[in-house]
């Protein structure tokens, strides 16, 4: 299956790699596509409880979806994620 989610906090190419990294660590997800200009993570998965894993690992990262409260805490994740995945390239 195939699930698109609307993000807050991505601002760049090192979010995106941050995010792209994390996900890839999970063997159930595949195909993954960060569009910057639209918020958007895409990926393929199996089942429910993987796209319940995505769901929390963007939270984990600082990128809750636009469904999800974006607190002060996840601001500050996603800085931290991004600068991780600047430096990570």
């Amino acid at each position: 299956m195939r699930a698109s989610i609307q993000i807050q906090n991505l601002k760049c190419g090192g979010c995106a790699n941050s995010i792209t990294k994390s996900l890839s660590a999970n063997t159930a997800i595949s195909n993954i596509e960060v569009n910057l200009d639209e918020s958007v993570v895409c990926f393929d998965y199996t089942n429910e409880t993987d796209l319940a894993a995505v769901k929390s690992t963007l939270k984990q990262l600082g990128y809750p979806s636009v469904e999800d409260s974006n607190s002060l805490g996840a601001k500050a994740k996603s800085f931290v994620s991004c600068a991780t995945g600047k430096f990570s390239n």
